[in-house]
């Protein structure tokens, strides 16, 4: 909903195992921090902390309903001097990124000994060289990125992998990643070939993966 329309009709809410945090203030939901609430306004997941507001809705014959922090600004009519704060290289948000990437998809990542954890993965078109991770398709911070340019890619799964995996390597660091399907794996090696080199993809509307 834009700014212009925030309660005056009913957002589209945000399905509670679509983020691993907060969508205002980035707090990851854990066993303490599990309440999560819905702005009224906006529809988005936020934490006890980020819904600790009231704003008169119109499209609910003007009752006070609980809105988070930045929908109570607008809708009262004063400015937040931090929406003006740069965002940093992960606060980029998933859905914005996903929208217009290059491919996107959720992958199992495994990084040095660690578990293998589902990971939603996305190259933007604005930049096609890196690849971003985020814990759920609407979470509104990275939570790591990659710049693949010069990684050494390596798509031969070793016995203790998951079957549709691969390597990307350079110097110590090793990133491996692993997905559903074979064909789902060929679709982000061709774009990871080229990324290592330098290169995008020509068609990149033909790799949207949902």
């Amino acid at each position: 909903i834009q700014n212009a329309e925030l309660g005056k009709r009913a957002p589209r809410w945000i399905r509670d195992n679509e983020v691993t945090m907060c969508m205002k203030c980035k707090e990851p939901f854990n066993a303490l921090t599990r309440r999560r609430h819905h702005c009224r306004a906006c529809g988005h997941v936020v934490c006890w902390k980020c819904s600790d507001y009231k704003a008169h809705l119109e499209y609910d014959g003007n009752k006070l309903n609980k809105v988070c922090k930045d929908c109570y600004h607008v809708i009262i009519g004063c400015t937040d001097s931090e929406e003006k704060k740069k965002k940093g290289i992960l606060e980029i948000e998933s859905a914005e990124v996903s929208g217009n990437s290059v491919i996107c998809s959720f992958l199992q990542y495994m990084e040095k000994s660690k578990p293998w954890q589902k990971a939603w993965c996305v190259i933007p078109k604005q930049e096609a060289l890196v690849l971003y991770m985020y814990g759920a398709p609407q979470d509104v911070k990275a939570l790591a990125t990659i710049p693949l340019l010069g990684y050494t890619v390596d798509d031969t799964p070793r016995s203790a992998d998951l079957p549709h995996s691969f390597k990307l390597t350079q110097s110590k660091s090793v990133h491996s990643f692993a997905a559903d399907n074979e064909e789902l794996k060929q679709k982000w090696l061709k774009v990871i070939h080229l990324a290592v080199k330098g290169e995008t993809p020509e068609c990149q509307n033909e790799l949207q993966v949902n």
